[in-house]
Parts: C-alpha cells; structure tokens; sequence
C-alpha cells in the first residue's frame, strides 16, 4: 500500500460511491439489504464510511446495482482493499476516536471551538496527562499514557514543515482560567499556545465572557475541510460513548455561519495573543 494511502478516508470515498451508484439505480438501503440479506444498517455503515468494506460487499453490490463497466469495479476493489488497511493509529490499539484521527490526518483544514480546555492540537504533554486523567478518573496509567502519545503524534500536522494543518481555534475564555494540572502546567500551556499562535498556519482566538450567549453555547464542534473535491467537509461533534459526524452540505453550512459568528464575536489574533500572555503571568505571579 502506498504511504499516503488514509483507510479512513478510502471507505469515506468509497461509501460515497456506493451510494451514488445505488442512488442511481433507484433503490432504497432498505432495498438494497433485502437483496443481500443483510440489515438496513449495514449498508448505511458502508455508505457512511464508518465501517470496513470487503472486496465481497464491492461485488455483492456491483451486481446489486448492475455495474458492468470492469474499470469502475476493479476500480471500487481496489479501494475496498486500501479501506482495509490499517492507518498509523492503529498501532495504539483500541482508539475509541480512531474515525475521527483518520480525517484530522488526512484534512486540508480544521476549524475548532473549545468551550471548556485548550484544543488537543495545542496542549502540551503534561496539560493532556492532566486532562486525560481528569476526564477519565478509572482510566489506567498505561490507557493515559497510549490516548496522550496519540494526542502528540496527532501534533505532527502542526509542526510538519511538509503541508501543514490549517488550523483555526476559537477558544472560550473559560478555557484560560481553568487550571488543568497545576498552576504550573497551565502557565507553560499558556505560553506553548502562545508559540503556537505565531505559525502562520495557526489562528487562535479567544471569545470573551463579555459576549455573553453566542451561537457556540452548545459545546464543541470542529468543521474538517479536505484538499480532494471528491471528500465532503464533515463536522465533528465529540460524545462520552460516542460521537457524531454530519456531512449533509445544509448541516456543515449551519455550522460554518455558526462559526464565522464566534470569530466576529472574539477579539482578533493579536489581542487574543496580549488576553493570553495576561493569563499565564496570572498563573506565574
């Protein structure tokens, strides 16, 4: 397989297809699963990208959807086995946003909203062994340790010289006061996020607690963008035992004006950088 193969991204691309074929053809999911004997579910799973696609669905619903040209099916096996394929995060083991890992790698762009801690892109290793362990106090120390070194290698987007992550961040104030780890750990947080901000690649902004209720005051959010045409934006939203990806273009739109709201609403990147440099020497005093 070659390096720049992302399996999440291939049964993204691929379920798009199947679906566009099926549609063609004029058939329902639910149709489509009474053909094969398979659940309704199954096959949004395949078209959704969330679940693998073998070579043997490929050619159960090529004949489903009558498909007789052999360069478009040859052309969806290959696909199906690169979907197969296993990304670097797979090395982790179990990674229970491993979905999500797979489209931050492969993403032109990123735009995020953080009400609550400074965005994973951003923190430092002592402020996400913090946050890990909060957040998931019946965690072991080994799942800490495996979720963190995920966190940092997920950095590599930032910091790579080589296509770089566009990277936009909305912070809520909330975000610089809450002490993660100790006062110590929040003030070089502080001035790592400050670092940060300075790449050209890298926007932070900070909405204030002055703006009051802003269209953000539901919680986190985070909208990918890709290079390719053919990979739809999707947006993230992050859940305690699941989470939830939107792609239909009328709901990525809601969330994007969403988000040129919070921009507008938060003071601008240098004042942003000044409101920041003023937390940390709080943290330092």
């Amino acid at each position: 397989m070659a390096s720049n193969v992302n399996p999440t991204v291939r049964r993204r691309r691929l379920g798009q297809e199947l679906r566009r074929l099926r549609e063609l053809k004029g058939m329902t999911a639910e149709e489509v699963a009474e053909r094969l004997l398979v659940s309704q579910s199954k096959i949004s799973r395949l078209e959704n990208g969330r679940r693998s696609i073998s070579q043997r669905d490929v050619r159960d619903l090529c004949g489903v959807y009558e498909v007789e040209d052999k360069r478009i099916v040859d052309s969806l096996m290959e696909m199906a086995r690169d979907s197969r394929q296993q990304g670097w995060w797979h090395t982790f083991g179990d990674i229970p946003y491993s979905v999500y890992i797979g489209l931050e790698t492969d993403a032109e762009s990123l735009r995020v909203y953080e009400p609550q801690i400074v965005t994973g892109l951003l923190q430092t290793r002592p402020y996400a062994e913090a946050l890990v362990r909060g957040a998931l106090p019946e965690t072991s120390a080994e799942e800490i340790e495996k979720r963190v070194e995920v966190r940092m290698r997920r950095q590599e987007r930032i910091t790579t010289e080589r296509n770089p992550l566009r990277l936009w961040v909305v912070l809520d104030e909330a975000a610089l006061h809450r002490v993660v780890g100790s006062r110590l750990v929040m003030r070089e947080q502080l001035e790592h996020l400050i670092e940060l901000s300075e790449l050209p690649h890298v926007t932070v902004q900070v909405l204030p607690f002055e703006v009051g209720a802003h269209p953000g005051i539901n919680g986190q959010y985070a909208i990918l963008e890709f290079a390719d045409a053919a990979d739809s934006s999707v947006v993230y939203l992050e859940g305690v035992t699941s989470d939830l990806y939107l792609e239909k273009a009328q709901d990525v739109q809601k969330y994007a004006v969403m988000y040129e709201h919070l921009r507008a609403q938060s003071h601008n990147v240098e004042v942003s950088r000044q409101f920041i440099a003023e937390a940390a020497k709080r943290f330092a005093d």
